[in-house]
């Protein structure tokens, strides 16, 4: 079945018809196109022949020879589904989540999920069939060929796989290393993110970084969302919420090939990642991907990966523009500098929902431009709201009813923080980078202000969201030039007369590596 409605899903592209009423694009909505087809969808054992109404034609993708040779085998059980039993909006709605697209501005094939993030669906999708098909070492050397399923081997789950399984060549990738080129891809992350990681970054090989890199972007409204502008105009085709899709493809795909049959429908499975976690599991949610993406595959098996996909591309596309007269030294360079970008400016950084995303009221006045980089990172709690937000929804109706206190009440141009840190896996976008916000009193143009969302007096934040304080959201400042390497971290009440951030988050503050007593 599910194989089946994975196809019937392409398969749609085909027939579906555009103008028809729009349901918004959010992630239930594509749970419950995905219900609908499980409902509908009779399975039956099918040929090859049988089957191929339910496929998309080799020219109905003549763009993506990658997937067409790692996905392209037929399931043995397909679905034989008549379109038009499928409601309008349904097959509108297919029709526009199964591509994804940046163009003019806009970002195309992405859903809202109930997180707060943006996800392309296509690359969920992918992953999801590689997935199906089971983890596979897909050698290199049958790319002449047209059936690598019957040859590539099936391989553990990704977090189990020892090196040596998964590629025979398994080590640190650096621009001027000798090594030689990988033999085999694994199926998952060639379709879901080695491919399109590598071609961006085989785009612009010689940059330190690539600017369309995770950018992220505004729905025209959050209730009922249709139309997703990117902040970067010029962003490249990996985009946040590209990122966003091809991590959960890769992190579900991973799962579905290591639980045994019967596997659970797919509206199931992606209600509980987009909900309260697979398997009742909380740490395995859209929240926390980018954690359990840092466990999925190490660095050196990533660049392996990527380099490895650039070489099957290379041979299933002699003519490929970019890929045309690459040496495999210059493919390993992309490689390397593509997984250490993705890496460090993304893994490895916090999530942050920008102002948009929250419903933000537009700031008052003219904001004062910060002179980067800043010396300080001074330590908050809200206070009130006193409760930990745990949900998207609870969290940027906190972010709103703070912004209101500080815009009507004390009479601020916006909400004073720099940023604010939820119980739900995110930052949220305050003023920000740029902006001299009003947190610390004579001291709002020296540091950033971060606040924990709660009352932190008797209890302590979670440690997923100390971590993002502590480590990760410095670390991506350091990176990126906006704080100081010799940042000095302080709480609130150090300058102040105040009690914030509370006793316990200060007496845990004070062991802080960056933690000083004094600002001199």
């Amino acid at each position: 079945m599910a194989h089946g409605v994975l196809w019937t899903v392409l398969g749609l592209l085909l027939w579906t018809e555009l103008g028809t009423a729009s349901l918004p694009l959010v992630m239930d909505s594509v749970i419950q196109a995905l219900v609908e087809l499980e409902q509908k969808a009779p399975v039956m054992e099918a040929s090859r022949g049988a089957s191929a109404q339910s496929l998309p034609t080799k020219d109905s993708n003549p763009h993506n020879p990658l997937h067409h040779f790692l996905l392209g085998a037929p399931s043995l059980k397909a679905v034989k589904l008549v379109p038009h039993s499928l409601s309008p909006q349904l097959q509108d709605l297919i029709n526009r989540v199964t591509q994804h697209d940046v163009r003019g501005g806009q970002e195309y094939g992405v859903v809202l999920a109930p997180d707060g993030s943006t996800v392309a669906v296509k690359p969920l999708l992918a992953g999801l069939e590689a997935g199906l098909q089971g983890r596979r070492a897909v050698n290199l050397s049958l790319a002449s060929q047209a059936t690598p399923w019957d040859t590539g081997d099936t391989l553990p789950g990704l977090r189990d796989a020892s090196p040596d399984v998964t590629s025979p060549n398994v080590r640190t990738v650096l621009p001027n290393d000798k090594a030689k080129p990988p033999t085999t891809v694994d199926s998952i992350l060639a379709v879901t993110l080695a491919g399109d990681l590598g071609l961006t970054f085989l785009q612009s090989p010689q940059t330190q970084s690539h600017p369309g890199l995770g950018t992220e972007g505004c729905w025209d409204q959050v209730s009922v969302p249709q139309t997703f502008t990117l902040l970067n105009p010029k962003a490249s085709m990996v985009t946040m919420a590209f990122l966003n899709g091809a991590l959960d493809g890769a992190l579900l795909g991973d799962h579905l090939s290591q639980i045994p049959e019967p596997r659970p429908p797919f509206s199931q499975l992606l209600s509980q990642y987009y909900g309260a976690g697979v398997s009742g599991d909380p740490e395995f949610r859209s929240n926390f991907r980018r954690q359990k993406g840092a466990a999925l595959t190490s660095v050196s098996d990533l660049t392996q990966q990527v380099w490895g996909t650039l070489i099957l591309l290379q041979r299933l596309e002699p003519g490929h523009p970019q890929l045309q007269n690459m040496t495999q030294e210059q493919l390993a360079q992309v490689a390397s500098h593509a997984t250490k970008e993705f890496t460090e400016a993304f893994l490895e950084c916090p999530a942050i929902h920008p102002r948009c995303r929250w419903g933000a009221a537009p700031y008052k006045g003219r904001p004062t431009p910060l002179q980067l980089p800043l010396g300080f990172l001074y330590v908050h709690h809200t206070y009130v709201p006193a409760s930990p937000c745990t949900t998207f929804a609870r969290c940027a109706a906190n972010m709103r009813s703070m912004q209101r206190f500080h815009q009507d009440t004390q009479g601020w141009d916006d909400i004073g923080y720099s940023f604010v840190v939820g119980s739900d896996g995110y930052v949220y976008e305050g003023r920000g980078w740029h902006r001299m916000g009003a947190h610390t009193r004579g001291r709002n143009s020296r540091g950033f202000g971060v606040a924990f969302v709660g009352n932190y007096t008797a209890t302590l934040p979670t440690e997923a969201a100390l971590r993002t304080v502590r480590d990760e959201l410095p670390s991506c400042a350091l990176r990126a030039g906006l704080l100081r390497p010799d940042y000095k971290v302080l709480g609130h009440r150090q300058l102040v007369h105040t009690d914030c951030p509370g006793d316990a988050l200060f007496g845990l503050l004070r062991t802080w590596p960056h933690f000083t007593e004094t600002e001199s």
